[in-house]
């Protein structure tokens, strides 16, 4: 696993212990993973529906045992 460094201005830093303290995380460094985490699964969301909605706009065409 590899090490990364970050800085938070007081105001996140404090909302990030906060987070820590109620929450069932035991880590800024658990926490963060989680908000990477998240975002990666929005992501992922965000492309399936793009890629839903293009379909919808292509020629539709009847299903075939190749599909």
């Amino acid at each position: 696993m590899e090490k990364v460094n970050i800085s938070l201005p007081d105001q996140l830093k404090k909302f990030v212990d906060s987070r820590i303290a109620t929450v069932r995380y035991s880590s800024a460094s658990e926490y963060v993973c989680e908000l990477i985490r998240a975002d990666q699964k929005r992501t992922a969301e965000a492309r399936l529906e793009r890629l839903l909605l293009e379909g919808r706009r292509g020629e539709e065409t009847e299903l075939t045992s190749d599909d």
